[in-house]
């Protein structure tokens, strides 16, 4: 078990718990988030970059010219990569597949190998709790003006329960935010900050299936 401090929003330290080692204890492994960062990124690639081939531009369904007597060059189709508007040759074709696959195991460890990482460089911090009754950006803004570094991005992790704060947050520059059901390697690792409701916590043991 490890213990983490908890803050309120003036950044005091006002309680601590313990959570798991498997939270914020995983050792880091630069290889294996490497692997799932990548896997996210080509998966969550959308191909639309394509250029026709010759059985794609319109035309060419007659020879030019016949194939001998003329003294020019032999060609059978305008669509030929040789003639001007014809098809490309080894174009960006958009159905090209960019999909990877990885563990399962694998990429939660990898999750949690970055978020321990942060830990250990004190750039995660759990709140006690964020007001469920605002869900203003304005509003928002001032409830975590303490805690927000301006020139640097933060990642919020809030509980599921509270609805109204990932409205808040979701239109303040360099903020973003987090389901404790969905983190991901690329939201983790982006952030210089990641801040995490004490609910939140619970959330993500008990979804993940941390133990001791």
């Amino acid at each position: 078990m490890i213990k983490v401090p908890v803050y309120n929003l003036d950044k005091k330290e006002v309680n601590a718990i313990e959570v798991p080692s498997g939270l914020f204890g995983v050792k880091w492994n630069a290889d294996l988030v490497h692997q799932a960062l990548i896997t996210q990124k080509a998966n969550s690639r959308n191909v639309i970059a394509h250029a026709k081939g010759r059985g794609e531009v319109r035309g060419g369904g007659k020879k030019p010219w016949k194939q001998k007597g003329t003294g020019r060059s032999r060609h059978g189709s305008i669509r030929s990569p040789l003639w001007s508007g014809g098809g490309i040759t080894f174009g960006p074709n958009k159905e090209r597949i960019f999909e990877r696959k990885i563990n399962k195991k694998m990429n939660q460890k990898a999750i949690f190998s970055s978020l321990s990482d942060k830990f250990k460089k004190n750039r995660v911090m759990v709140v006690e709790t964020f007001s469920k009754t605002i869900s203003k950006t304005k509003d928002f803004g001032k409830l975590v003006k303490n805690i927000l570094t301006p020139k640097e991005t933060t990642t919020f992790i809030f509980s599921d329960k509270n609805k109204n704060s990932y409205k808040g947050a979701r239109n303040i520059s360099k903020v973003f935010h987090l389901s404790p059901k969905s983190l991901n390697v690329y939201d983790i690792t982006r952030p210089k900050k990641i801040i995490i409701e004490k609910d939140a916590i619970d959330e993500i043991i008990a979804h993940y299936k941390l133990v001791k």
